[in-house]
């Protein structure tokens, strides 16, 4: 093959031909999977580090996570980790306590999370807690500059 022919794999310019496979996205795959010493870290470290496509893998011990960056498929990535390693393994679930609305309501806290972060809970129950009751909606427009006929105390 040339190198022309090589150019062709990358991009498709041929309107669909069905020969050339969609080019995977540049993406970072966070995976949680435990480790506790060097050999641990070492065995997750090296089942996805030959995987074609990857460009950087680091491993966060303490942590226990994998973050994989590259043209890769995060299905495939945690599917290789799962079976090269024999741990249980995640996407990686969490998300800095200070992006949450309410970090310590039941569910979104998490006693195994990370320090300085909690579980990503998309739960539209716990979605409620962040929402303002409406006896509180009442009182913070009563005094609103936004309402015409707001009550001014000063």
């Amino acid at each position: 093959m040339g190198a022309l022919d090589h150019l062709s794999d990358l991009f498709d310019c041929s309107g669909g031909s069905s020969r050339h496979r969609k080019r995977k996205q540049f993406q970072t795959v966070e995976i949680k999977v435990k480790m506790d010493c060097e050999g641990c870290e070492r065995k997750v470290r090296r089942s996805v580090e030959g995987m074609k496509g990857v460009t950087q893998v680091t491993v966060e011990r303490k942590a226990h996570k994998l973050t994989v960056v590259g043209y890769v498929d995060p299905g495939k990535v945690l599917a290789r980790v799962a079976h090269r390693t024999g741990k249980k393994v995640e996407f990686w679930p969490y998300v800095p306590y200070d992006v949450v609305a309410h970090p310590y309501a039941a569910g979104v806290y998490d006693k195994k999370a990370p320090s300085g972060y909690v579980r990503n809970v998309e739960d539209p129950q716990l979605r409620n807690l962040a929402r303002a009751s409406s006896t509180e909606v009442r009182y913070t427009t009563a005094f609103s500059d936004e309402n015409p006929a707001a009550c001014a105390v000063m």
